[in-house]
């Protein structure tokens, strides 16, 4: 496969402390990387400096290459002008907690819609409604178009991170990056956004950068997965390879950690190591 994204020696530093401190990661075309890692560990932080979104406080130090159709381009060194043409267009993003990331005044059918006419500004009214449907539709919303008028708050949990999903892909878009869709929802809705997420990367051939807390539903996304902690890359390999045979002391603890129904009631859990 070739390479679509490559982060190279990538640093951020704010002004209190360094987050992320010298990684080095690559997504092929058509692939799933999972970003596993405790809070504040520099998961969050490393995506959004992919789309320039840190804003001026941060200080970013090395290569984010974005092997484009026509050309490769650092992506930490490109003008603000051109990165909102890549945002939602060649890269998109799906935001961890949906009731903030959706204006809660606006019907949903709109937010949806803008994000095609951003893009295409030659789209009607029309032509942009019915496309909105379309991805509404694409990702299981019932009766999309009777439903196209209403808010954000008149859907469930699971129904505005579907949502979400939709504005994201509404452009077709080369990578997804999405960051903890699933901590705030239950665990049956939970599998059916991942499912869902399956589902579209292999119809649409995503590249997808999924970032989460949680090893087990990362296993359930990505064929590859990095575990970061403190800004460190501590074990990147191949899913099956890491959730069985991890070979880093941290990563064995984050396994270790997670009770399942063999884990003796009468022990505690086991603690994570935190040594690096």
């Amino acid at each position: 496969m070739s390479a679509l994204l490559e982060m190279r020696d990538l640093y951020i530093r704010f002004t209190a402390a360094e987050a992320v401190r010298g990684i080095s990661l690559r997504i092929d075309e058509g692939e799933a990387l999972g970003l596993v890692g405790e809070s504040g560990s520099g998961k969050s932080a490393t995506s959004l400096a992919i789309l320039g979104l840190l804003g001026p406080a941060a200080q970013i130090k090395g290569q984010a290459l974005w092997h484009g159709a026509e050309e490769t381009i650092d992506l930490l060194r490109q003008p603000r002008h051109l990165l909102r043409r890549i945002r939602g267009r060649e890269i998109a993003m799906i935001f961890q907690e949906p009731m903030t990331a959706l204006n809660p005044v606006m019907r949903i059918g709109r937010q949806v819609a803008e994000c095609a006419e951003a893009h295409a500004p030659s789209l009607t009214r029309r032509e942009s409604r019915q496309r909105a449907i379309e991805s509404l539709e694409a990702v299981a919303i019932p009766e999309a178009a009777r439903r196209f008028d209403d808010y954000p708050h008149q859907f469930s949990g699971g129904q505005r991170q579907r949502i979400l999903i939709a504005m994201a892909l509404m452009n077709r878009p080369r990578l997804l990056i999405a960051d903890e869709p699933t901590t705030a929802l239950d665990v049956t809705v939970q599998a059916q956004i991942l499912e869902l997420l399956r589902n579209l990367q292999h119809q649409h051939g995503l590249a997808m950068l999924f970032i989460s807390h949680d090893l087990a539903v990362v296993s359930e996304v990505a064929s590859r997965v990095a575990v970061m902690r403190a800004g460190l890359v501590l074990e990147e390999g191949p899913s099956a390879q890491l959730l069985t045979q991890p070979q880093h002391p941290y990563t064995q603890s984050l396994l270790t950690a997670v009770p399942t129904l063999r884990t003796d009631r009468e022990k505690p859990l086991a603690m994570m190591r935190h040594s690096a």
